[in-house]
């Protein structure tokens, strides 16, 4: 497969892992492999490549590779076993320049999403921005956060995640 075959289908895996509200997911956010591969036209050799060659490690087979899932990104609701933990003192959100007039007067809203994702560097949170258009990195004071009681889970690839980030918690980059 090569390279551009591989992003494209990688972003549909992405679609039918976090947002298919067609699909009937576990209560944990687990597709049957059998399905990708019988009604949307990936062969298990494409789901191994996918996931052996996504950086961010987005996605996990089953111990027995009979089921696939996301680790966090869910639009639908699951449950995809969050550990919830205390967060370093300063987390990172990468964003697009365009959205931070939004962000200024609302916060950082998890939109679609279950959560809120912070990345533990600003180079993470570049690339991610990156996605979205002329990135920008916001530096979150996510020891007071926590000081004030807001929860934080970290997702088996390290993405850190919490509810909504309101705008005194923002301390560079608007």
């Amino acid at each position: 497969m090569d390279n551009r075959e591989l992003i494209s289908k990688g972003k549909r895996l992405a679609y039918l892992l976090r947002h298919d509200e067609s699909y009937q997911f576990d209560q944990h956010g687990w597709r049957e492999v059998s399905d990708l591969i019988s009604n949307h036209g990936f062969t298990m050799e494409e789901l191994v490549c996918i996931l052996a060659n996504n950086d961010k490690q987005r996605y996990k087979f089953s111990d027995d590779k009979k089921k696939i899932r996301a680790r966090q990104g869910h639009s639908v609701d699951v449950d995809v076993e969050l550990r919830q933990m205390t967060p370093p003192d300063i987390l990172y959100h990468g964003t697009a320049a365009r959205f931070l007039d939004s962000i200024r007067a609302q916060g950082i809203m998890k939109m679609g999403r279950q959560h809120v994702h912070l990345s533990l560097t600003a180079d993470i949170a570049t690339n991610v921005g990156r996605r979205h258009g002329l990135p920008v990195v916001l530096v979150v004071d996510t020891r007071r956060m926590s000081a004030d009681s807001h929860l934080f889970y970290l997702s088996n690839n390290g993405v850190w995640l919490t509810d909504y980030v309101a705008t005194e918690y923002i301390i560079k980059g608007l």
